[in-house]
């Protein structure tokens, strides 16, 4: 079965541009698929797939000799002669690539497709080598419209409407949407078929994660207490960031944790969510907030309350949509989110009308007339707000 990602479509587009296209994200998000369906779609025959998972293939782009690398090639059957397409998946392995890229970019007719486990190694070693030459794409997990067609292919969302609350569409999405906020969305997670094998899974990832990704920029002795941190984060999820408390908790001293924030965050793991601020003397102006970039990682790394779940899950959906902030007073009144810096979302599990009002209350303090409370399970309350498996 091919199942295909909404960024793919923006990647086919980059097909035609002479930069290279870029598909970075958390491992195991599906990139590799991503990049073999472009390749796959284009019609010239002179193009070439290589995986740097392979070690005799890291020898071998890992060369100081650039020219080798271009006969290694062409006797596979590439000829440079004329536009080649080349792919190469996991790219973080080869930490001189970004130098071998440029040279064969800036003297052959090449297009290049590369796929990396990191942004925090693309941002470091692309920035300056490849500059003007790329345009990188950030593969997240499924969204939920996505998890959705990988469930159930023969679901039509472009026939469905999702403006209005619809009770009959709201009992057959809802054990989806409960299994997307309890798994998450990384694809295979979502293919498997029990419980147990999608723990299993989220466990391999996030130890892989841990063992390969993390490793490769920090020298951490003890995988367990870097464990131990994540488990702390996820803990505070949809919480705001006091680093003095989780530098105690953690072990961790300040300056060490701020570094460690920045490379979670550059390698996908968590996201931290700024404060969108007008009136400082009455407004919180500088805390963050923290979610975890997919609700599996979240269940398998700490026992939070349902209501963390689905924020912590809203948030994942909101962000795909545009760019999210949140409100506080410094009363600890609260706005969740604020979508582009137009309109209000507070998540709520059961909501009533003071909900509401509340939420527009708050809201008319920025000057924002759009606002909606988004719920998890319906009450009579609910044919003007918006139900969380609608959002897709």
């Amino acid at each position: 079965m091919v199942y295909n990602r909404k960024i793919l479509s923006e990647c086919k587009k980059h097909l035609s541009s002479r930069q290279v296209t870029v598909l970075t994200g958390m491992r195991r998000t599906g990139k590799t698929t991503i990049i073999k369906q472009l390749l796959d779609s284009v019609k010239s025959q002179n193009k070439i797939y290589f995986d740097l998972e392979e070690l005799n293939l890291r020898s071998v782009f890992g060369s100081a000799n650039y020219k080798s690398i271009i006969d290694f090639i062409s006797t596979l059957g590439i000829d440079f002669s004329r536009k080649a397409y080349i792919a190469i998946d996991e790219i973080q392995n080869v930490k001189n690539l970004p130098s071998v890229v440029k040279f064969i970019y800036d003297n052959y007719k090449v297009k290049f497709l590369l796929t990396g486990s990191s942004s925090y190694y693309i941002k470091n070693l692309f920035s300056e080598s490849l500059a003007g030459r790329k345009k990188i794409f950030n593969v997240n997990t499924l969204d939920f419209g996505e998890f959705l067609t990988f469930k159930n292919p023969a679901l039509d969302l472009k026939k469905i409407s999702f403006s209005k609350f619809n009770e009959n569409l709201y009992n057959t999405l809802n054990p989806y949407y409960e299994e997307y906020i309890k798994f998450g969305g990384f694809p295979e997670v979502v293919l498997a078929k029990t419980k147990q094998s999608k723990k299993d899974l989220l466990n391999d990832i996030l130890d892989s994660y841990i063992s390969i990704d993390i490793r490769q920029f920090k020298n951490f002795k003890d995988a367990g207490e870097l464990k131990t941190l994540f488990k702390i984060l996820a803990s505070r999820a949809g919480s705001k960031i006091d680093i003095s408390k989780l530098s105690a908790a953690a072990g961790i001293s300040r300056p060490t944790l701020y570094s460690y924030m920045e490379l979670l965050e550059s390698t996908f793991f968590v996201k931290r969510l700024n404060v969108i601020s007008k009136n400082p003397d009455v407004e919180i102006s500088k805390a963050q907030k923290l979610y975890i970039c997919d609700n599996g990682l979240l269940n398998v790394l700490a026992e939070v309350s349902s209501g963390v779940q689905f924020e912590n899950c809203v948030f994942n959906q909101l962000q795909n949509l545009g760019g999210l902030n949140y409100y506080s007073l410094k009363t600890g009144k609260e706005i969740d989110f604020i979508l582009n810096k137009n309109t209000a979302y507070e998540t709520k599990e059961r909501f009533t009308l003071q909900d509401v009002s509340k939420l527009k209350h708050l809201a008319s303090k920025i000057k924002l007339k759009k606002f909606n409370v988004i719920f998890r399970y319906p009450s009579l309350a609910q044919p003007s707000q918006i139900w969380g498996g609608f959002i897709v």
